[in-house]
């Protein structure tokens, strides 16, 4: 008779307790738009006779397909790792004679683990949350453009048989989110988010594996997402 009630008594806690676990897939377009600023180009200001200051570099707008998975532990409190295929960017020259000069290309990864809160869980189609973490940027596949090349020769910086390149150090920071999921049906929904991260990378020019130009770059980009949602 115990054993009944006990299990009988389970048995009505599990019914009255909602299922917390929640594995979610979100899959769409995801965009890493540059909030940028620089230290300037010095050593090319000094040698190209342009005035102390006048040049920075910028990092253009990228979108590629974004993979995010977030599961769901307790009522309103997730984690979320967000990922895509490789962003690609240009390096161009901001400022002065020779603004719009292409210094370089690179691809970076981002992935970024953050911890999500949200407002509404037990709300039958719209899930707003805001979150915080941390992301991690690896810069790879850098190379130097052309227009770089043909300046640093005609500045008589290089000479024939120079081997140019471009180096990106990887970056560590902080990273904030908001966004919302809607539900359009039991496992199917929509994933849109907005997320600020904290990338700042230290860009080297080299000449001969030695460094020349050496700049701090602040990427600080807005990175949005607009997808699909499926809950397992």
């Amino acid at each position: 008779m115990k054993t009944t009630l006990a299990a009988l008594s389970v048995a009505s806690l599990l019914a009255a307790t909602p299922a917390l676990a929640e594995f979610g897939i979100n899959v769409g377009a995801i965009s890493v738009m540059p909030d940028d600023s620089s230290s300037s180009l010095n050593v090319i200001e000094q040698v190209a006779g342009l005035a102390p200051g006048s040049t920075a570099v910028g990092v253009n707008t990228n979108t590629q397909l974004g993979l995010t998975f977030d599961y769901t532990f307790m009522p309103n409190w997730s984690v979320q790792l967000i990922a895509a295929t490789p962003f690609s960017h240009d390096v161009k020259v901001k400022g002065s004679a020779i603004d719009g000069l292409k210094v370089g290309k690179a691809k970076h990864l981002p992935p970024t683990l953050l911890a999500q809160y949200h407002f509404m869980p037990e709300h039958n189609t719209f899930d707003p949350f805001v979150g915080v973490g941390l992301n991690y940027t690896v810069f790879f596949d850098e190379q130097v453009d052309a227009q770089l090349e043909g300046a640093l020769d005609a500045l008589a910086v290089t000479g024939a048989g120079d081997n140019v390149g471009l180096k990106l150090k990887s970056s560590f920071g902080l990273a904030l989110q908001a966004g919302i999921n809607v539900k359009l049906s039991d496992s199917l929904g929509l994933h849109l988010m907005l997320s600020k991260m904290d990338i700042d990378t230290t860009g080297r020019v080299q000449v001969n594996g030695s460094t020349i130009q050496s700049v701090k770059v602040n990427i600080d980009p807005y990175v949005a997402m607009v997808g699909l949602r499926w809950t397992l």
